[in-house]
């Protein structure tokens, strides 16, 4: 990975050391800083996966991979290792630009993510069982789409469909608002996926990480999501792959209308939505998240 994406002047809220540092030294400080808090959250050491991405792996069995979504990297998946890595080889990556992973040279759009995840894939024994948040969902609708072959099943969480026209202009501005120099302010971000409940330890850990980002990278993949709309209604309709639209019921942006509409049109498929959930449910509701993908993969739901 290039110095810019890897390392950072350290200035971010509240905070100002005059020192170059890695990403993940200053990460890997702060939660012993704010250990009580943060410990779940803890880097985890990084595997190179491909020349480009990095990632953490976890348990043996088959292989079941998980994508985050913008602005965050493979340690949001921090409250599913336990329970998938028991029967399962659990491989989070850090997508390009995010964690530790080498940004894309050219992100034109949203294939241009899949393709790099997709490389990774390829090295595994497919199919695999693959699940994507936010974000991460549309790399993985759109890699059930173009690649049905290597997938086993699919788990879209909190995942658009159908973007409003006011949506859509909401976060083209947000996009259009990051310069790739610096990251702004996480603080409304953060109200929209935590609901307002700020002081949550996984709401800190997120500030945490949007906070250090490479900037670049955060504003490529952000400007890629925004000129998404989700996946189209026929491309669904032919869907082979077996597919789990997941969100919560507080989710206000990829809403449970949106899961719901999804799994209509797909073949097989099905709906969960998790009570009390918004859209940062892997961290604040893993127990149940946890137990739908385990249900849903082994074929018991």
């Amino acid at each position: 990975m290039s110095t810019s994406a890897n390392n950072l002047f350290v200035k971010t809220a509240g905070l100002s050391k005059n020192v170059m540092m890695s990403r993940a030294q200053y990460i890997s400080s702060e939660i012993s800083a704010n250990q009580d808090q943060l410990t779940n959250w803890s880097p985890r050491p990084r595997i190179q996966l491909t020349n480009k991405l990095t990632g953490w792996t976890a348990g043996s069995g088959p292989s079941l991979l998980l994508l985050h979504g913008v602005g965050l990297n493979a340690d949001a998946w921090a409250a599913q290792i336990d329970s998938l890595s028991a029967d399962y080889r659990v491989i989070a990556i850090d997508m390009p630009g995010h964690g530790e992973s080498d940004r894309l040279q050219h992100a034109d759009n949203l294939a241009s993510y899949s393709d790099c995840i997709v490389e990774v894939i390829n090295a595994l024994d497919s199919p695999v069982f693959l699940v994507g948040h936010s974000m991460g969902a549309l790399i993985a609708l759109d890699i059930a789409i173009r690649y049905p072959q290597k997938l086993a099943k699919l788990v879209a969480m909190n995942a658009i469909f159908q973007r409003s026209d006011e949506a859509l202009l909401a976060v083209r501005q947000r996009a259009q608002e990051l310069s790739g120099i610096s990251n702004p302010d996480p603080t409304t971000t953060l109200q929209r996926w935590f609901a307002d409940e700020l002081n949550l330890p996984a709401a800190i850990a997120c500030r945490l990480w949007l906070e250090t980002v490479d900037p670049k990278g955060y504003q490529q993949a952000y400007r890629v999501f925004a000129n998404e709309t989700g996946p189209l209604a026929g491309e669904l309709g032919r869907l082979s792959v077996p597919a789990l639209f997941l969100t919560g019921a507080e989710e206000p942006n990829s809403t449970p209308e949106m899961s719901r509409a999804m799994a209509e049109v797909t073949p097989d498929a099905q709906a969960v939505v998790i009570e009390g959930a918004a859209h940062m449910m892997p961290m604040t509701h893993a127990a149940a998240v946890n137990a739908v993908i385990l249900d849903f993969i082994a074929g018991e739901t």
